[in-house]
Parts: structure tokens; sequence; C-alpha cells
């Protein structure tokens, strides 16, 4: 059989890369791609600026740097982590190792980690598989988060050092448009392409969505477990902002109010600070301004995120969504059935139910919400997650279903280890369907005694994800989302659809999120 040559030449040089082996037989892969130049020294909180082209030939059979992060989020094998910097801007493509008489649909994936870890270097997120089941490209991104991608540091510009904003998102669209120049090299369609992501990520392709400089970029978008109120105001920008370059300056403060009467900070200090702190100085005021943001009453729990600067991201996404303005390009949106566990067990960065009600203003709405979770511990847990994840998600969906086909799915399969252990279809684990993970050593273990039945989810959720990226259609039994019927497909095995699931709960975050 014909292989395709591992040489490519791109807009900015050439790229070398490598042919899978094991069970990624069949595939080959480019790692560490540039799309866009390295955002260190004076491009530090800049705008993400054009590729410099390299002379030869660039070795890309290995991850690049992940963004900078707190290093046990970096690991990669037990004991191996990703080498970190703010040189991080790169992607990775993945391609079945064979000719193709026509260019394949391309699949750009964004990764999650709350907008402050995460790494496209994780094996969970190699594209070989699915690339290899679904005759597609796919595209893994490494974007700029936490500190270095999502503050709005506009305050302390000067005409001398302008500072930009939402860094992060506009990493992704220049992502995007590295695509556009580049991915028919690899053989993949321009013309025809799908962004995907999940959490942080998710909540990426929904900002995508409401974003105008994205139009055009792509044709079908798919958002999995998103927590679309994970944007900033620019009220809130200000104030993080300000707190996070008096940490800069002083990181032994500990703040539990944000004083107005505080005394501003110079632009020329707050400049000489960003420009010269080391990457882990600004590491560790970022750290520090999400602790502060956790215990200050009224500041959202989690500090970075897009601005709504009213430029390159004007609106929120669900105020765009609910008056019919985002991109209008089909949708897949869903969430997963017992998402709130993960957080719990491993990582709590949600708020508890009762924060979570203190957002629902109206006394009456709260009430009602309260009695509809009154079931304990777990249903605790859930009115935390539906608050986050599920019913902004059901918000947003309702809204672009008005101008776009959209279809909402729920993902119920929880493997026997997943049933066990109490987290059942939590956070990310429709990710080893889509990544087909139960099958790579990363998920072979939550697969024990479940191996056909998680071989028959992958296919499913494969040949679903393949057929929307290839053709709109995600495969046959799911119906388009409407206000109306309100079908959503359940992703177990096997398959089901079922109308208006969760409707009282649905019901009554519905109005809390009409009256927002």
């Amino acid at each position: 059989m014909t292989s395709i040559d591992s040489r490519v030449t791109t807009a900015d040089g050439i790229v070398e890369g490598a042919r899978g082996k094991r069970t990624r037989r069949g595939t080959i892969s480019w790692k560490g791609i540039p799309f866009a130049a390295p955002p260190v020294a004076g491009l530090r909180f800049r705008d993400p600026q054009p590729v410099h082209p390299w002379p030869g030939v660039r070795d890309c059979t290995r991850f690049a740097k992940a963004a900078i992060q707190e290093k046990r989020f970096t690991a990669v094998a037990p004991g191996k982590y990703q080498p970190m910097g703010e040189d991080c801007l790169t992607l990775n493509v993945f391609a079945p190792d064979r000719p193709s008489p026509t260019p394949r649909p391309v699949m750009v994936f964004i990764h999650g980690g709350a907008y402050i870890l995460g790494t496209a270097a994780t094996p969970l997120y190699d594209g070989s598989l699915l690339a290899r089941s679904q005759d597609v490209i796919v595209v893994t991104v490494q974007y700029r988060f936490g500190p270095f991608g999502y503050l709005d540091l506009g305050a302390f510009a000067t005409e001398d050092r302008p500072l930009d904003s939402n860094l992060g998102l506009k990493d992704q669209v220049a992502a995007l448009q590295w695509v556009q120049r580049n991915i028919a090299a690899f053989g993949g369609d321009p013309a025809n392409v799908t962004v995907f992501g999940e959490s942080a990520g998710g909540s990426a392709v929904i900002s995508l969505l409401s974003t105008p400089a994205a139009e055009g970029l792509f044709v079908r978008a798919i958002a999995e477990s998103p927590a679309p109120e994970l944007v900033i105001s620019s009220d809130a920008a200000r104030i993080f902002a300000d707190q996070f370059v008096r940490f800069l300056r002083d990181p032994d403060r500990r703040p539990t109010a944000v004083d107005p009467d505080a005394e501003p900070i110079p632009a020329e200090e707050a400049q000489r600070l960003l420009a010269r702190s080391s990457a882990q100085d600004i590491l560790r005021a970022g750290n520090l301004l999400m602790s502060f943001a956790q215990r200050v009453e009224g500041l959202d729990p989690i500090p970075f995120g897009p601005v709504v600067d009213g430029e390159y991201l004007r609106e929120a996404p669900l105020s765009v969504a609910a008056a019919s303005r985002t991109l209008p390009v089909p949708l897949i949106i869903g969430s997963n059935h017992d998402e709130g566990q993960l957080f719990t067990r491993l990582w709590n960065v949600l708020p508890d139910a009762e924060k979570s009600l203190l957002r629902v203003s109206d006394e009456q709405d709260r009430r009602e919400i309260r009695a509809l979770y009154s079931g304990g511990k777990r249903d605790d847990v859930q009115l935390t997650a539906d608050s986050v994840f599920w019913a902004p998600m059901v918000a947003f969906a309702e809204g672009h279903s008005a101008v776009a086909p959209t279809y909402v799915y729920r993902y119920d399969f929880r493997t026997r280890v997943l049933a066990a252990t109490g987290m059942g279809a939590t956070h990310a684990t429709e990710m080893f369907a889509v990544f087909g993970a139960y099958r790579t050593a990363i998920g072979a273990g939550l697969a024990v005694g479940d191996w056909r039945s998680t071989g028959r989810v992958i296919a499913d959720v494969q040949d679903r994800w393949g057929a929307f990226a290839t053709g709109g259609v995600p495969g046959v039994g799911w119906p388009v989302y409407d206000t109306e019927t309100r079908r959503v497909l359940i992703i177990d095995d096997p398959d089901r659809v079922q109308s208006d699931p969760d409707g009282a709960r649905r019901a009554a975050w519905q109005r809390v999120h009409a009256s927002a």
C-alpha cells in the first residue's frame, strides 16, 4: 500500500513527521509545528504574530513545549512530564498513512483545563486513532492560558508598550488560520473544517461561535461539556489585572477583599513587572490571583477566561446565542450525566451547591431549584455541575438552534470501573470514546471487564463525530434539537433518544438564564 510522504512543505518551511507504531499503525503525525511566533520577550502579553520561516527541514516527530502551568498537570506518563515554556504556540497534525483521492475533512481540537492547565501532548488527546477510524485529518492545538493567555492588562498599556487581551482566544483563531493556509499540504480540506473541544476547550468553541474574527475559519463545531459562563466581564477583568500586578509586586500579600481606595499602580511600574518577571513569577502571581478569586465573595472563582471586552469578544456567548447571533454553523453540543464527580474527587474548583444558588438572584427560583436537588450529597454535586455545565449549555443550544442545525447529547456510558468508583459518566469520560483511548494504555484500566461495550461506544461516538465532520449530520437516529420537542441523544450502550430529559430542572434553570 502506498504511504504518504512524511516530509511536507508548509507556507513557513518543511516539516518531517513520523509513522505510527503498534496500535497507531497506519497513521502518520507531525508534532510541534509552530503556528505563530514565540510569544516571548517583547511579544509576551501580545497578540499572536506570524511564524518566522525556518530553513531546511524541521523535525516534527515530538510534541513541543506545554504552556506554563504547575508541573503536575503536564504528566504524560508515570514520572514523565512534558517540558514547559512560554514558546508554546504549536500544533500537531494526525492523518491516515495512505493517499486519498479527495481532500480529507479536518477536525481541529482545543484541549480543556479550566483555562489554567493542560497540554496537547496529553496521551488522551492523541488524534491517530480518530484520524484512522474516520479517514479525517486531526489537528490538536496548544494555546496560552492562565495569566499568560487570559488576563486583560490593557489598563497598564503605554504607547510604546501595548498590551493585548484575549490572547488564548486569539491563539485559537491563529491556529485555525494556519489550518486554512496549510492543511491542504497534509491532504486536508480547508473548506471542510470542524472545530471541537472539551471542557474549557468546549467553552472555547462557543466563544469562537461568538467571535466575529472566527467567521469563515470552520464550517461545523462540537462543544463537549462547555462551561458557557466561563467568561470574564470587563469590570471583573480590571479587578483581576490590578490584583495580579499587585501580586507580582508583593507575592506575600493576602487580601481578603477588593480595596477600592488602593493607590493605583503606575503604568510604568506595571510594565517593568510584566516584562522583567520570570515565567515562574508570573505563574505564582496567577496562582495567588486564583486563590484570591476563590476566597473573595462576589468574584468568579476562576479569574481566567475570554474577556468580554466589547471589541474582540463583544458580548458573552450566552447573550449572543440568546439573540440568535452566533456564527451559523451546525453544532453538536452536550454534557455528561455525572459531570461533577470528577471535581469532588480529584480537583475541587467548582463552587459548592449553596454558593451556586447564590448566583440565582430570584429567591423563588432559588427555592424551586433547591427543591429539585433534595437527594443529599450526590444531588448537591449535581446541582453545582448543572449550574456550571448542563443548564447554560442547554441555554446556548436553544439559542444557537435558531440559526443552524444543533444536535444535543447527554453522555451516560460508564464502565464497571467508573461505576464502582462512584465516578459514573463524569467529566471528560466521553473523551476516551472520542479518541479511542479505551484501547490504549491510558484508558485500558477503565475498560477492564467492558471490552465489548467500550468497543461499541468508541465506534458509535467516533462514527457520529466523523459523519458530522464529513457531511454535517451525526449519523442515523439523532434528531435535530428544537425548542418544541427538545430531543436529546443519550449516548450509552445502546443509544436512545429522549425528549426533554430532566425537564423540570431544565425549566427552572431556563427561567434563571432568561432573566439574566
